[in-house]
Protein backbone atom coordinates (compact mmCIF):
# COMPACT_ATOMS: atom_id res chain seq x y z
CA UNK A 1 0.00 0.00 0.00
CA UNK A 2 0.87 3.32 -0.88
CA UNK A 3 0.14 6.31 1.14
CA UNK A 4 0.50 10.17 0.85
CA UNK A 5 3.35 11.79 1.28
CA UNK A 6 4.57 13.34 4.30
CA UNK A 7 5.31 17.21 4.24
CA UNK A 8 7.96 17.83 6.32
CA UNK A 9 8.90 20.69 7.73
CA UNK A 10 12.47 20.43 7.97
CA UNK A 11 13.37 23.94 9.54
CA UNK A 12 11.43 23.04 12.49
CA UNK A 13 12.69 22.39 16.30
CA UNK A 14 15.56 22.95 18.41
CA UNK A 15 18.42 21.49 16.12
CA UNK A 16 16.06 22.13 12.65
CA UNK A 17 17.19 20.48 9.60
CA UNK A 18 20.07 17.41 10.94
CA UNK A 19 17.10 15.95 13.56
CA UNK A 20 13.90 16.58 11.26
CA UNK A 21 15.75 14.68 8.06
CA UNK A 22 17.72 12.04 10.60
CA UNK A 23 13.94 11.52 12.06
CA UNK A 24 12.12 11.02 8.36
CA UNK A 25 15.21 8.79 7.49
CA UNK A 26 15.02 6.68 10.94
CA UNK A 27 11.01 6.31 10.35
CA UNK A 28 11.12 5.10 6.24
CA UNK A 29 13.99 2.20 7.38
CA UNK A 30 11.45 1.55 9.53
CA UNK A 31 8.51 1.59 7.12
CA UNK A 32 9.54 1.63 3.53
CA UNK A 33 6.86 2.88 1.99
CA UNK A 34 6.84 6.61 3.28
CA UNK A 35 7.22 9.15 0.97
CA UNK A 36 8.76 12.67 1.81
CA UNK A 37 7.70 16.43 0.69
CA UNK A 38 10.94 18.29 2.40
CA UNK A 39 10.33 22.15 3.38
CA UNK A 40 13.29 23.96 3.80
CA UNK A 41 16.78 25.58 2.41
CA UNK A 42 17.54 23.03 -0.10
CA UNK A 43 21.38 22.98 0.05
CA UNK A 44 21.34 22.08 3.87
CA UNK A 45 18.49 19.57 3.14
CA UNK A 46 20.44 17.95 0.52
CA UNK A 47 23.65 18.18 3.06
CA UNK A 48 21.83 16.26 5.53
CA UNK A 49 20.51 13.89 3.16
CA UNK A 50 23.65 12.53 1.96
CA UNK A 51 23.83 10.41 5.34
CA UNK A 52 20.82 8.79 4.53
CA UNK A 53 20.96 7.58 1.32
CA UNK A 54 17.02 5.33 2.10
CA UNK A 55 15.77 8.76 1.40
CA UNK A 56 17.14 9.97 -2.15
CA UNK A 57 14.05 7.87 -4.07
CA UNK A 58 11.90 8.42 -1.25
CA UNK A 59 11.88 12.35 -1.19
CA UNK A 60 10.91 15.82 -3.24
CA UNK A 61 12.47 19.06 -1.38
CA UNK A 62 10.25 21.89 -1.82
CA UNK A 63 12.82 25.00 -1.36
CA UNK A 64 12.13 27.80 1.05
CA UNK A 65 14.30 29.92 3.07
CA UNK A 66 11.81 31.74 5.29
CA UNK A 67 11.49 30.17 9.28
CA UNK A 68 9.32 30.85 11.93
CA UNK A 69 10.76 31.52 14.83
CA UNK A 70 10.80 30.05 18.22
CA UNK A 71 9.53 33.43 20.20
CA UNK A 72 7.16 34.50 17.21
CA UNK A 73 3.63 35.34 17.78
CA UNK A 74 1.38 33.55 15.44
CA UNK A 75 -0.03 36.72 14.22
CA UNK A 76 3.68 37.84 12.91
CA UNK A 77 3.83 34.02 11.32
CA UNK A 78 0.67 34.50 9.57
CA UNK A 79 2.02 36.95 7.50
CA UNK A 80 4.61 34.52 5.96
CA UNK A 81 3.05 31.82 5.46
CA UNK A 82 3.75 31.81 2.02
CA UNK A 83 7.16 32.12 2.99
CA UNK A 84 8.12 29.77 5.89
CA UNK A 85 8.94 26.16 5.92
CA UNK A 86 6.04 25.74 8.42
CA UNK A 87 3.47 27.86 6.14
CA UNK A 88 4.20 25.62 2.83
CA UNK A 89 4.75 22.35 4.63
CA UNK A 90 0.92 22.99 5.42
CA UNK A 91 -0.36 24.38 2.36
CA UNK A 92 0.78 21.25 0.56
CA UNK A 93 -1.62 19.43 2.76
CA UNK A 94 -4.53 21.82 1.66
CA UNK A 95 -3.68 21.82 -1.97
CA UNK A 96 -3.56 17.59 -1.51
CA UNK A 97 0.69 17.51 -2.44
CA UNK A 98 1.02 16.09 0.90
CA UNK A 99 -1.40 13.52 2.96
CA UNK A 100 -0.15 14.81 6.24
CA UNK A 101 2.31 17.94 7.62
CA UNK A 102 5.15 17.09 10.85
CA UNK A 103 6.53 20.02 12.24
CA UNK A 104 8.83 20.77 15.16
CA UNK A 105 8.44 24.02 15.09
CA UNK A 106 6.19 27.18 17.13
CA UNK A 107 2.98 25.72 18.49
CA UNK A 108 1.00 28.68 18.10
CA UNK A 109 2.21 29.46 14.66
CA UNK A 110 1.75 25.65 13.78
CA UNK A 111 -2.38 25.71 15.04
CA UNK A 112 -2.86 29.72 13.62
CA UNK A 113 -1.61 28.11 9.90
CA UNK A 114 -3.33 24.89 10.15
CA UNK A 115 -6.23 25.90 10.92
CA UNK A 116 -6.62 29.33 8.31
CA UNK A 117 -5.08 27.05 5.58
CA UNK A 118 -7.11 23.52 6.21
CA UNK A 119 -10.13 24.87 8.32
CA UNK A 120 -11.78 23.11 10.71
CA UNK A 121 -14.46 19.91 10.21
CA UNK A 122 -18.29 20.52 9.96
CA UNK A 123 -19.73 20.98 13.38
CA UNK A 124 -15.45 21.31 15.26
CA UNK A 125 -15.38 24.98 16.50
CA UNK A 126 -12.10 24.53 17.53
CA UNK A 127 -9.25 22.30 16.98
CA UNK A 128 -7.60 20.93 19.77
CA UNK A 129 -3.76 19.47 20.80
CA UNK A 130 -3.63 15.78 21.52
CA UNK A 131 -1.39 14.07 22.31
CA UNK A 132 -0.03 10.40 24.42
CA UNK A 133 1.69 10.28 27.82
CA UNK A 134 2.98 7.26 29.61
CA UNK A 135 0.96 5.53 32.10
CA UNK A 136 1.76 2.23 34.66
CA UNK A 137 -0.35 0.19 31.86
CA UNK A 138 1.43 -0.55 28.11
CA UNK A 139 -1.18 1.65 26.98
CA UNK A 140 -0.59 5.36 26.54
CA UNK A 141 -3.62 8.11 27.72
CA UNK A 142 -4.91 10.07 25.13
CA UNK A 143 -5.32 13.76 26.60
CA UNK A 144 -6.27 17.09 25.13
CA UNK A 145 -6.51 19.83 24.57
CA UNK A 146 -2.97 20.20 25.54
CA UNK A 147 -2.83 24.32 24.73
CA UNK A 148 -4.50 25.17 21.66
CA UNK A 149 -7.25 26.45 23.11
CA UNK A 150 -7.03 28.70 26.52
CA UNK A 151 -10.59 28.80 27.34
CA UNK A 152 -13.32 26.52 26.58
CA UNK A 153 -17.11 26.01 27.05
CA UNK A 154 -19.45 22.69 27.52
CA UNK A 155 -19.63 22.14 23.54
CA UNK A 156 -15.99 22.66 22.85
CA UNK A 157 -15.38 19.79 25.71
CA UNK A 158 -18.56 17.40 23.86
CA UNK A 159 -16.48 18.07 20.84
CA UNK A 160 -13.28 17.02 22.59
CA UNK A 161 -14.29 13.93 23.62
CA UNK A 162 -15.71 13.00 20.64
CA UNK A 163 -12.37 13.98 18.28
CA UNK A 164 -10.14 12.33 21.55
CA UNK A 165 -12.61 8.81 21.47
CA UNK A 166 -11.65 8.43 17.71
CA UNK A 167 -8.08 9.16 17.61
CA UNK A 168 -7.51 7.10 20.65
CA UNK A 169 -9.25 4.04 18.50
CA UNK A 170 -7.26 4.26 16.06
CA UNK A 171 -4.02 4.19 18.44
CA UNK A 172 -5.47 1.89 20.85
CA UNK A 173 -7.56 -0.62 18.68
CA UNK A 174 -10.34 0.02 21.38
CA UNK A 175 -14.05 -0.02 19.79
CA UNK A 176 -15.09 2.10 22.81
CA UNK A 177 -12.50 4.64 24.90
CA UNK A 178 -13.23 5.11 28.46
CA UNK A 179 -13.61 9.12 28.19
CA UNK A 180 -13.42 11.29 31.35
CA UNK A 181 -13.33 14.85 32.17
CA UNK A 182 -10.64 16.67 34.00
CA UNK A 183 -11.67 18.06 37.09
CA UNK A 184 -11.19 18.59 40.67
CA UNK A 185 -12.99 15.41 42.32
CA UNK A 186 -14.87 12.44 40.95
CA UNK A 187 -17.90 13.43 42.68
CA UNK A 188 -20.67 14.62 40.08
CA UNK A 189 -21.45 17.84 42.30
CA UNK A 190 -17.51 18.57 41.74
CA UNK A 191 -16.64 21.53 39.24
CA UNK A 192 -17.47 24.36 37.06
CA UNK A 193 -20.49 24.80 35.57
CA UNK A 194 -19.00 23.99 32.01
CA UNK A 195 -17.80 20.75 33.19
CA UNK A 196 -20.98 19.94 34.57
CA UNK A 197 -22.94 21.25 31.57
CA UNK A 198 -20.21 19.01 29.29
CA UNK A 199 -20.54 16.11 31.59
CA UNK A 200 -24.60 15.93 31.23
CA UNK A 201 -23.88 16.41 27.68
CA UNK A 202 -22.04 13.52 27.19
CA UNK A 203 -23.71 11.43 29.58
CA UNK A 204 -27.43 12.16 27.57
CA UNK A 205 -25.16 11.28 24.04
CA UNK A 206 -26.35 8.13 22.99
CA UNK A 207 -24.87 6.30 19.73
CA UNK A 208 -21.56 7.36 20.29
CA UNK A 209 -18.48 4.86 20.01
CA UNK A 210 -17.01 5.58 23.00
CA UNK A 211 -17.81 5.10 27.29
CA UNK A 212 -18.05 7.99 28.86
CA UNK A 213 -16.80 7.48 32.72
CA UNK A 214 -17.65 10.78 33.92
CA UNK A 215 -14.66 12.91 36.29
CA UNK A 216 -10.64 12.11 36.53
CA UNK A 217 -8.63 13.77 39.12
CA UNK A 218 -5.02 14.88 37.95
CA UNK A 219 -3.13 12.66 40.42
CA UNK A 220 -4.50 9.73 38.48
CA UNK A 221 -4.21 10.49 34.71
CA UNK A 222 -1.35 8.08 34.52
CA UNK A 223 -2.74 5.42 36.25
CA UNK A 224 -4.13 3.02 33.19
CA UNK A 225 -7.92 2.77 33.81
CA UNK A 226 -8.99 5.33 31.33
CA UNK A 227 -8.01 5.90 27.54
CA UNK A 228 -8.65 9.37 27.06
CA UNK A 229 -8.86 12.64 29.15
CA UNK A 230 -10.50 15.80 27.79
CA UNK A 231 -10.09 19.40 29.60
CA UNK A 232 -9.06 22.57 28.22
CA UNK A 233 -6.07 23.92 26.76
CA UNK A 234 -5.09 25.82 30.00
CA UNK A 235 -5.29 23.31 32.34
CA UNK A 236 -3.90 20.41 30.05
CA UNK A 237 -0.93 22.70 29.35
CA UNK A 238 -0.01 22.84 32.91
CA UNK A 239 -0.81 19.08 33.86
CA UNK A 240 1.27 18.04 30.73
CA UNK A 241 4.24 20.34 31.81
CA UNK A 242 3.68 19.17 35.33
CA UNK A 243 3.90 15.31 34.25
CA UNK A 244 6.78 15.79 31.95
CA UNK A 245 8.71 17.80 34.63
CA UNK A 246 8.28 15.29 37.41
CA UNK A 247 9.23 12.49 34.94
CA UNK A 248 12.53 14.66 34.99
CA UNK A 249 13.17 15.17 38.66
CA UNK A 250 12.30 11.31 38.98
CA UNK A 251 15.42 10.32 36.44
CA UNK A 252 17.43 12.89 37.40
CA UNK A 253 17.35 12.13 41.45
CA UNK A 254 18.03 8.40 40.76
CA UNK A 255 20.92 9.27 38.44
CA UNK A 256 22.05 11.46 41.30
CA UNK A 257 21.50 8.84 43.84
CA UNK A 258 23.32 5.89 42.07
CA UNK A 259 26.45 8.44 41.47
CA UNK A 260 26.77 9.65 45.25
CA UNK A 261 28.78 6.19 46.95
CA UNK A 262 30.77 3.20 45.32
CA UNK A 263 28.09 1.33 47.48
CA UNK A 264 25.10 3.42 45.00
CA UNK A 265 27.29 2.70 41.98
CA UNK A 266 27.46 -0.79 42.67
CA UNK A 267 23.82 -0.54 43.05
CA UNK A 268 22.83 1.08 39.96
CA UNK A 269 24.59 -2.06 38.33
CA UNK A 270 22.45 -4.59 39.85
CA UNK A 271 19.41 -2.44 39.33
CA UNK A 272 20.41 -1.24 35.87
CA UNK A 273 17.87 -3.19 33.64
CA UNK A 274 15.02 -1.76 35.90
CA UNK A 275 16.29 1.53 35.50
CA UNK A 276 16.84 1.55 31.90
CA UNK A 277 13.11 -0.03 31.50
CA UNK A 278 11.81 3.22 33.77
CA UNK A 279 13.83 5.82 31.57
CA UNK A 280 12.26 4.27 28.28
CA UNK A 281 8.92 4.67 29.34
CA UNK A 282 9.50 7.87 30.49
CA UNK A 283 11.68 9.64 27.79
CA UNK A 284 8.95 11.94 25.99
CA UNK A 285 10.35 10.70 22.43
CA UNK A 286 8.74 7.83 22.56
CA UNK A 287 5.29 8.91 22.94
CA UNK A 288 6.20 12.07 20.60
CA UNK A 289 3.96 13.00 17.70
CA UNK A 290 0.80 15.64 19.25
CA UNK A 291 -2.06 15.38 17.04
CA UNK A 292 -4.40 18.33 15.76
CA UNK A 293 -7.92 17.05 16.14
CA UNK A 294 -10.88 18.79 14.10
CA UNK A 295 -8.86 19.80 11.17
CA UNK A 296 -9.83 19.26 7.43
CA UNK A 297 -6.27 17.54 7.26
CA UNK A 298 -3.57 15.88 9.22
CA UNK A 299 -1.19 17.46 11.18
CA UNK A 300 1.13 16.63 13.49
CA UNK A 301 3.18 18.45 16.09
CA UNK A 302 6.84 17.25 17.30
CA UNK A 303 8.36 18.42 20.15
CA UNK A 304 10.92 21.11 19.51
CA UNK A 305 13.34 19.29 21.51
CA UNK A 306 13.13 15.92 20.10
CA UNK A 307 15.88 13.18 19.10
CA UNK A 308 15.51 11.78 15.93
CA UNK A 309 13.79 8.87 17.03
CA UNK A 310 11.59 11.06 18.23
CA UNK A 311 10.79 12.28 15.05
CA UNK A 312 10.39 9.37 13.89
CA UNK A 313 7.72 8.45 16.12
CA UNK A 314 5.80 11.86 14.87
CA UNK A 315 5.99 10.69 11.49
CA UNK A 316 4.51 7.24 11.86
CA UNK A 317 1.95 9.21 14.13
CA UNK A 318 0.97 10.83 10.86
CA UNK A 319 1.12 7.73 8.80
CA UNK A 320 -0.86 5.55 10.71
CA UNK A 321 -3.67 8.72 11.09
CA UNK A 322 -3.74 8.72 7.27
CA UNK A 323 -4.18 4.96 6.95
CA UNK A 324 -7.21 5.09 9.46
CA UNK A 325 -8.32 7.96 8.16
CA UNK A 326 -8.89 10.30 11.23
CA UNK A 327 -10.96 12.83 9.88
CA UNK A 328 -13.29 10.79 8.04
CA UNK A 329 -14.12 8.66 11.67
CA UNK A 330 -14.28 11.97 13.71
CA UNK A 331 -16.92 13.69 10.99
CA UNK A 332 -19.16 10.00 11.55
CA UNK A 333 -18.72 10.58 14.91
CA UNK A 334 -19.90 14.07 14.72
CA UNK A 335 -23.41 12.83 12.55
CA UNK A 336 -23.81 10.09 15.12
CA UNK A 337 -24.64 13.01 17.99
CA UNK A 338 -26.12 15.39 16.14
CA UNK A 339 -23.44 18.11 16.48
CA UNK A 340 -25.06 20.46 14.34
CA UNK A 341 -27.98 20.70 16.04
CA UNK A 342 -26.41 21.16 19.44
CA UNK A 343 -24.58 23.96 17.71
CA UNK A 344 -27.45 25.64 16.53
CA UNK A 345 -29.52 24.95 20.22
CA UNK A 346 -26.23 26.09 22.46
CA UNK A 347 -24.56 29.15 23.15
CA UNK A 348 -22.23 31.04 21.03
CA UNK A 349 -18.05 29.39 21.84
CA UNK A 350 -15.83 31.43 24.04
CA UNK A 351 -12.93 29.51 23.06
CA UNK A 352 -9.62 31.46 22.94
CA UNK A 353 -6.64 30.39 21.07
CA UNK A 354 -3.73 31.78 22.64
CA UNK A 355 -1.21 34.75 21.17
CA UNK A 356 1.61 31.99 21.32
Amino acid sequence: MSLPRIAVDAMGGDEGVRVMISGAALARRRHDKFKFLLVGDEPRIKAALEDHPNMSAASEILHCEGVVAGEERPTQALRRAKTTSMGLAIEAVKNGDAGAAVSAGNTGALMAMSKLALRTLPGIDRPALAGLMPTLEEQDVVMLDLGANTECDARNLVQFAIMGAAYARIVFGTDRPRVRLLNIGTEDTKGTDVLQEAASRLRAASGLAMQFEGFVEADKLNRGNIDVVVTDGFSGNIALKAIEGTARFVTDLLKSAFTSSIRSKFGFLVSRPATELLRHHLDPNNHNGAVFLGLNGVVVKSHGSATAAGVANAVAVAARLLEESLTERIAADLAELGETRLRENGSAGTARTPAQ
